[in-house]
């Protein structure tokens, strides 16, 4: 029986994308150990592919590409079920039938039962077919494509014609995203991934999202508790790895802490953002701290705001009400010795602090002295860095494997560091890491991580773990970003707070059990 399965509900697809998982060769051997026979996962996985094809193009030419691999042998499944089903197949493949060996070479004489014949992979081959199947390499790939392999993968975005992966878009780096060989490699741009078990990290990381396309994770049947057994350290974000703080009957404004966001006088928007964020997303009270003579700036627009003028007190003075628990410094605040001098001094203090912008900046060539005082710190530290921030602050190229980069760099410095994009990576100390999936491109707007570090503030403010509050902080950004939809403004993000903790309240969460 070859037609479509039911689709998996929502919330089980979500399940499965919690967790990142890299190696599923080694998925497979654990699934094989545990009794699962192997070429019954090869044959699922191919059943799996011509379902999707099936579920979204009507009957007509396909080529499938195959490589020298497992990849190519759920190639070979997929193209003898279409055949069966009435669907034009060719298949290409790199090398000799002959040399296949194991679940792939097995796959291929069932090709050649059902009448099916194997050819070279060529741009002929690309150029009959209306329908691609990439199944050449997948995620398993070191080395940039090359030969056959890379002038049909061009031949196919060249003509522009739609394309399925199996696993990843050859070419791409499973463990990275990236495209092997940089801007001299290729990859082909799909309009359907289908992965099994669960996700990579090619399928969330830029520019590898963007190649993949539509993604399904498939089941084949590989247990459950394999997952357990590999232990990964990489996650999509999303609430399923953490909960908001949820106020109790006896709950009162300094219970729900009291976060203190530093501004100054020239650029106060940045920090005002940044207050209205914490405050919006439940800090039980917010006090901006700021020169004297920008005291009005602050408060107009915003009375339930605190204030408290700088200009003659220290940051001990500042933090001497214990209940003050965690601050937020950088948002407009100005790069210089000052700016390092508060810094340093905040995280003497023993309580939370969420570095941005100036702070980081004010740092750039002098990282060591900011990490060696992050370390000796007792309260946790969110670092906030966009890619330039990034770079200045710990060195390394743009273009290199990010969600290393991000955990290298939270190794370093000892804080959880947000590395800030479309595709934000959450790295902390230990080496977990998750990956955000739901900003939309136009959060891509001046004020947008200024919100950003209120809310992780705020979180951090109401008791949540530095990483904890990074990762939901993250989140509510990105949903915040697409319930204000195209043509927001950052004071737009800080509208839509309410509206997005309402769908995470208990209520919601109960109904959905």
């Amino acid at each position: 029986d070859t037609s479509p399965r039911p689709r998996p509900e929502a919330a089980e697809l979500a399940g499965a994308m919690r967790a990142l998982y890299l190696p599923l060769p080694q998925a497979d051997a654990a699934a094989v150990i545990s009794g699962v026979a192997s070429k019954s996962l090869m044959e699922s996985a191919g059943f799996q592919v011509a379902c999707e094809i099936r579920a979204r193009w009507s009957r007509r030419r396909v080529a499938i590409l195959c490589g020298p691999g497992n990849n190519g042998g759920d190639g070979f499944v997929v193209a003898r079920l279409l055949r069966q089903a009435g669907w034009p197949v060719r298949v290409g493949l790199l090398g000799n039938p002959g040399g296949l060996k194991g679940d792939a070479g097995l796959n291929a004489q069932r090709w050649s039962a059902v009448g099916g014949h194997v050819e070279d992979v060529s741009a002929e081959l690309v150029a009959w077919g209306a329908l691609a199947v990439d199944a050449l390499f997948g995620a398993g790939l070191t080395r940039p494509l090359e030969g056959k392999a890379r002038m049909a993968v061009e031949a196919i975005n060249t003509a522009q014609i739609p394309c399925v992966a199996i696993d990843t878009p050859s070419g791409v780096a499973g463990d990275t995203g990236c495209v092997l060989g940089g801007d001299d490699g290729v990859a082909p741009v799909c309009a359907l991934t289908v992965t099994f078990f669960r996700p990579k990290p090619a399928h969330v990381l830029l520019p590898g999202r963007d190649l993949c396309g539509e993604v399904v994770v498939a089941d084949i049947g590989i247990p459950r508790n394999v997952l357990s057994a590999l232990s990964p350290q990489s996650a999509i974000n999303g609430p399923g790895l953490w909960s908001l703080p949820v106020p109790g009957a006896t709950d009162h404004k300094y219970t729900r802490g009291h976060a203190v966001v530093f501004g100054s006088g020239l650029t106060s928007g940045a920090a005002r953002l940044a207050a209205a964020a914490a405050r919006r997303v439940g800090a039980g009270l917010v006090t901006v701290v700021a020169p004297q003579a920008a005291r009005a700036e602050y408060l107009g627009d915003a009375p339930g705001l605190m204030f408290l003028a700088i200009d003659n007190i220290s940051i001990s003075d500042v933090l001497a009400d214990p209940r003050r628990n965690v601050s937020l410094i950088g948002p407009g605040f100005g790069v210089g010795p000052e700016t390092r001098e508060k810094v340093l001094e905040l995280l003497q203090m023993g309580r939370a602090v969420v570095l941005d912008a100036d702070a980081l900046t004010s740092f750039a060539e002098a990282g060591a002295e900011l990490f060696q005082a992050i370390q000796a710190a007792d309260g946790g530290v969110v670092l906030t860095p966009h890619e330039g921030e990034f770079h200045r602050l710990f060195g390394g190229s743009p273009a290199s494997d990010k969600l290393t980069r991000g955990r290298k760099a939270a190794e370093v410095s000892g804080a959880v560091v947000v590395l800030k994009g479309s595709d934000t990576v959450i790295a902390e100390p230990g080496g977990r890491a998750a990956v955000a999936v739901n900003g939309p491109p136009w959060l891509a707007t001046a004020g947008s991580g200024d919100v950003l570090a209120g809310l992780i503030t705020g979180l951090l403010a109401q008791g949540l773990t530095a990483w904890d509050a990074a990762c939901a902080g993250v989140w509510l950004h990105g949903q915040t970003g697409q319930k204000a939809g195209l043509g927001l403004v950052a004071e737009d993000l800080v509208a839509a707070i309410p509206e997005v903790l309402q769908f995470l309240s208990p209520t919601d969460k109960t109904e959905h059990f």
